[in-house]
């Protein structure tokens, strides 16, 4: 594949990347850059964190790409999350990787990276180190954000290393691109920013679009708060559909779900669209009665959207058909954990927490 096809596939995931030029440069010099997304064990995984997850990582690998997943079970533990239990937490690191199997992602380029395997590490926390003493409390502060946390939180001490541990994972992991979300921007930008002083490689960051969640947003919020308002969360179930949901939990909060007629923006139901559906299927199918049009196909998203914009298109019609395209996109998943009996007996563990 030539260096023009490489940069597009790309820029399909990243909503910024900083540099292009760096990109560019990379991709000139190294004809298999490291890309790496890290992920904290915490539950039942959504379908950003399932789905979407797996469509960016099999483009970063069909654009020449090597991936790591890094299995972030200590930097959970110090997120206090599932309680602080650590063996919980790895044992949801477990099931997250068996919802990738049964993805479709491409596992033959992928390495799954355990935190917890390089915390012995004496070279691990010596970058850690060098990154907490050449940085300032209040910065790590403002990086609270990669956690779903904001600068007023009240938060546990365990959870101030967090970001230099992160940061620290890029450099130790031998990165080329950070292939995070947006709301990991800020220690991104950290990591970029420390490289060169600590003599470490500075990281291209490929920031990919953060899925909204199904419930309707406070449009008042502002900054951090929005941001983490706006994003589908494990804390909020009905904002989210959980990779293993039932094909009736979906059909029931899709059909709460927020989607204002005529409207675009701020419109979770047309991103499941965009980002989640047309990326894995050629004709998007609404089926609906004759005095309501009658069934429709569509083949691309943009003209999907421009019938709704115009009033062709019901958000409850759209609602509806989403809520199928969605379903057959999870059935293999749910096959997975009702037919595997590994997965099946992690799930129900998983269920137990």
């Amino acid at each position: 594949m030539d260096l023009e096809s490489r940069i597009d596939i790309i820029q399909e995931v990243g909503e910024e990347i900083i540099t292009e030029e760096d990109l560019r440069s990379l991709l000139q010099t190294k004809q298999t850059p490291v890309a790496y997304d890290g992920f904290e064990p915490s539950g039942k995984i959504h379908i950003a964190q399932g789905m979407l997850r797996t469509i960016n990582v099999n483009k970063m690998a069909k654009a020449g790409c090597k991936f790591k997943m890094w299995v972030a079970d200590w930097h959970a533990w110090a997120n206090n999350k599932l309680g602080g239990d650590l063996s919980k937490i790895q044992k949801a690191g477990e099931y997250m990787v068996e919802v990738w199997k049964a993805t479709g992602m491409d596992l033959n380029k992928v390495e799954f990276l355990w935190a917890s395997d390089v915390m012995g590490n004496r070279a691990y926390w010596d970058k850690v180190m060098k990154i907490a003493i050449n940085t300032s409390l209040k910065r790590i502060l403002r990086c609270t954000q990669i956690m779903g946390r904001s600068e007023t939180d009240v938060l546990q001490s365990s959870q101030i290393f967090y970001p230099c541990m992160q940061a620290a994972d890029i450099f130790h992991l031998d990165v080329d691109i950070a292939q995070l979300g947006m709301d990991q921007r800020k220690v991104n930008m950290l990591a970029r920013e420390i490289a060169p002083k600590l003599g470490f490689q500075k990281p291209v960051a490929v920031h990919h679009h953060m899925l909204l969640g199904l419930t309707q947003i406070n449009t008042n919020a502002s900054g951090v708060d929005r941001a983490i308002e706006m994003k589908m969360s494990k804390s909020k179930p009905n904002s989210a559909i959980f990779m293993t949901d039932s094909s009736d939990a979906v059909n029931k909060k899709m059909n709460k779900a927020f989607c204002p007629e005529k409207i675009v923006e701020d419109n979770p139901v047309l991103e499941y669209c965009k980002y989640l559906i047309f990326e894995s299927v050629k004709e998007f199918k609404v089926e609906r009665p004759e005095k309501f049009g009658g069934n429709v196909e569509y083949a691309s998203y943009t003209d999907l959207e421009s019938d709704f914009v115009s009033g062709k298109l019901h958000p409850m019609d759209l609602k509806n058909a989403t809520a199928t395209h969605i379903n057959e996109l999870l059935q293999p998943v749910r096959n997975h954990f009702e037919k595997n009996a590994k997965a099946k007996k992690i799930l129900e563990e998983i269920n137990s927490f």
